[in-house]
């Protein structure tokens, strides 16, 4: 395992951070979910991402429980606050009430008096922003959060937030969670560019998007039983991608793949690697031997000439629109 700053921070990073959006919790069991928790610890992952709102916040007790007994400095835990976690007005959204009390539920779930990284899910427009950051810092102080990250924000929004930290004495946010792989790259444009000047690293999830890049999905086939195609939170990310030309183009990254040595899903993680501004890369799981599959991507070097190659096939599939990176109007 290598392993990289969390931007400008002095927090490292496992270049493969192991996360639990649609497993833990409702797409595995929890004996399966353990096994590959153990799996990403034994190959050398110490990052793990989380969210309340996964599986209903399940997917915080069971990486909890998974992770019961191991070392708790030699981890870096990180989770989220923003999407609804319970019926009532307040349950959702980044005012002070639910973040207060959002992250008081996190550390219970994760049997922990701390996360390494507390990330805003979304952008809140119903929430000023000052009130916000506000919150995020009184938690730093309390020692419940080392870091502040945000998620799918975009370039302004960042910028906002950093100009009011700076006038206001906040602790500034050190990361940002988009999706990011060879097939979605809306933020090389304006998010990257940004954080490279601000000191803002990236924690990307979907690097496989969703599994495409595996090249499991075929052209003019129903997709495997039990993929994420198949599950129906991932089914909702995955469905744009279900396109013959798309998945045409896909099939040929094979070749460069195997010109590499590599697996189909070692190619597309150590793609997003490939970005200076990229701290780390989420993968999830099923089974534990994907775990080991994906992080043999970390510390592999791909030279030019394979990133000129992976452009020509995939062309005009290729999403890079910044208006792409979105957070709901007005609170879920």
């Amino acid at each position: 395992m290598q392993f990289r700053h969390l931007g400008r921070s002095g927090l490292k990073v496992s270049e493969i951070s192991y996360g639990n959006w649609i497993t833990h919790g409702s797409q595995v069991e929890e004996d399966a979910a353990k096994a590959c928790v153990h799996a990403a610890l034994d190959e050398g992952v110490t990052t793990f991402d989380t969210a309340d709102v996964y599986a209903g916040t399940r997917a915080e007790e069971v990486l909890g429980r998974a992770l019961a007994g191991v070392r708790r400095e030699s981890l870096e835990i990180f989770t989220k606050v923003y999407w609804p976690t319970g019926p009532g007005q307040n349950d959702r959204g980044l005012s002070r009430k639910h973040i207060t009390e959002s992250i008081n539920g996190s550390l219970r779930r994760l049997g922990t008096d701390y996360v390494d990284l507390y990330q805003a899910h979304r952008y809140d427009h119903e929430t000023p922003l000052e009130e916000t950051l506000k919150t995020f810092d009184d938690l730093v102080r309390q020692g419940k959060v080392l870091y502040v990250g945000v998620s799918e924000w975009t370039a302004a929004q960042i910028a906002d937030a950093l100009r009011i930290a700076d006038e206001m004495g906040f602790d500034r946010l050190v990361s940002n969670q988009p999706q990011y792989s060879m097939l979605w790259r809306v933020i090389e444009a304006e998010v990257v560019p940004l954080c490279q000047k601000e000191g803002i690293g990236q924690i990307v999830w979907s690097p496989i998007a969703q599994g495409v890049l595996t090249g499991k999905y075929l052209p003019g086939q129903a997709p495997p039983e039990g993929s994420r195609a198949t599950d129906p939170t991932g089914a909702n990310f995955i469905g744009r991608m279900m396109d013959d030309d798309l998945l045409t183009r896909v099939q040929e990254l094979k070749p460069i793949a195997a010109d590499l040595g590599l697996s189909m899903a070692q190619l597309a993680v150590a793609w997003v690697l490939q970005n200076p501004n990229v701290s780390s890369a989420i993968v999830g799981a099923t089974r534990p031997e994907q775990v080991r599959d994906n992080v043999k991507a970390a510390g592999v070097r791909l030279g030019e000439d394979v990133l000129a190659r992976v452009d020509d096939v995939l062309g005009p599939v290729v999403e890079r629109d910044p208006a792409r990176t979105q957070s709901p109007a007005a609170r879920p």
